[in-house]
């Protein structure tokens, strides 16, 4: 009887044992079998156009190697005035991607891997990058057409605030606008990265006569420049008295009704070249109104009348010229003379500030308001400002709240009284006047 009991297996028990033990198997060949957790990385994602709030640190899958393509683990990032317009959504083309996408046209850094089809780059090589977007992560990936080995002297700062600031300026002043020596050149915001870019550019030319345009506030800062002039002022004026016969080359930044004013200084073989549209960005979001108004104000000028007076008018987009027109030779070889005349010390570009990721609207703020000499950076490196927690701020913000409706409340306390107290008042004055007037009697 006992041995019949602990002997006693039912096929049905083997079954379930066998069962169990084929999913336990089966549990672990697909433990083994899983694909490992997606890496991550800290990037700056635009979330939809608009204010500094649609701008966040996010995490995001690191970027996989396409053909033709290296990954750069960023050193550094620039910040231009295009990716204020990105952000407000007022950019010609922006990049093919709906948000929220990472931000950023420029960037710094080591190469940590290469793709297939790669040739002249390898990994541990100093390069900039020149991105249609993304370039604002601490991993990027990009083709290296908009790729460039940076000298070796030249830390990760300099080359974000070299590249695409003198790339512009070397074509704005020698690709388009042919400068030669014994001319003069008037150059508005010139306490920016391009303008202190073409500042410098212009000193390797002879005898060139740099006018340049900055609130006052900057003036002191500002070098390199022959004639400095308050953009708030009645700048034409300032400008006849130091250039009676016009200017030889505009490079304009700003557009509206500077469009005007720039063509109408030109002397006879004068060349006005537009670089950018800053004067769109007026407040934090998009402005329908300065958009329009900076558009009116432009003048339609006729081939007939540039035939008539022997001037040019030009234009330069960077980006276009890139991603649009495939125009990288071209641009690679102003990489290189511009690296060249860093490498013998006849450019130094200038730094503005540095920042971390974290602090991209202080950041953006800064460039907003026109507060920055030279280059404004970006170091996924560097530590934060630090702040308080948001519930900290959302308590504050609640209780600086309370407080003003208790103050509310107290002052609207005292009108109370002080309007009971003028009545009991007049009420003792009117109850006093016949007796004052029997006495007068």
């Amino acid at each position: 009887m006992s041995e019949t009991a602990t002997n006693d297996t039912t096929p049905k028990d083997v079954e379930t044992k066998d069962q169990k033990n084929g999913d336990q198997n089966g549990e672990e060949e697909k433990d083994k079998t899983q694909t490992p957790p997606v890496k991550e990385m800290r990037a700056i994602v635009l979330t939809g156009f608009g204010g500094l709030k649609s701008v966040k640190v996010m995490k995001r899958p690191e970027p996989t190697l396409s053909e033709g393509e290296v990954l750069i683990r960023v050193k550094a990032c620039g910040l231009n005035f295009p990716d204020l317009m990105l952000r407000q959504g007022v950019i010609d083309n922006p990049p093919k991607t709906k948000a929220p996408f990472i931000m950023g046209f420029e960037c710094a850094g080591e190469i940590e891997a290469v793709g297939e089809g790669v040739t002249g780059f390898r990994v541990g090589d100093r390069v900039a990058a020149l991105s249609e977007a993304k370039a604002w992560a601490e991993l990027v990936a990009i083709n290296t057409k908009y790729v460039y080995k940076i000298p070796a002297k030249m830390s990760f700062q300099d080359a974000v605030a070299t590249t695409m600031n003198y790339v512009v300026a070397y074509a704005l002043l020698f690709g388009v606008g042919n400068l030669k020596s014994d001319q003069t050149v008037l150059v508005h915001s010139v306490g920016g990265g391009v303008g202190q870019a073409v500042a410098q550019l212009a000193k390797t030319v002879g005898n060139v006569t740099l006018i340049g345009t900055a609130t006052k506030a900057k003036h002191e800062s500002i070098q390199n420049v022959t004639h400095l002039i308050d953009h708030t002022n009645d700048y034409i004026q300032e400008i006849k008295k130091v250039a009676p016969d016009g200017v030889d080359l505009v490079l304009d930044c700003l557009c509206g009704d500077d469009a005007n004013k720039g063509y109408s200084l030109l002397k006879p073989m004068g060349r006005y070249i537009l670089y950018g549209t800053s004067c769109v960005v007026s407040g934090e979001t998009k402005s329908f109104f300065s958009f329009a108004k900076s558009w009116w104000q432009v003048d339609k000028v006729s081939p007939m009348k540039l035939f008539d007076e022997n001037k040019t008018i030009a234009g330069f987009n960077l980006r276009q010229l890139l991603y649009q027109q495939g125009r990288d030779e071209y641009v690679r070889d102003i990489v290189d003379n511009v690296y060249k005349l860093y490498s013998e010390g006849q450019i130094k570009p200038v730094v503005d500030s540095t920042w971390a990721l974290e602090d991209i609207a202080d950041a953006m703020q800064k460039l907003h308001d026109r507060k920055n000499i030279g280059k404004v950076v970006l170091d996924p490196s560097q530590e934060p400002i630090p702040r308080p927690p948001e519930e900290v701020i959302e308590k504050k913000r609640k209780g600086s709240a309370k407080e003003k409706e208790t103050k509310d409340k107290d002052k609207e306390k005292d009108k109370e009284n002080k309007e009971s107290k003028d009545k009991v008042e007049n009420s003792d004055s009117t109850e006093k006047a016949p007796e004052n007037g029997d006495n007068s009697k």
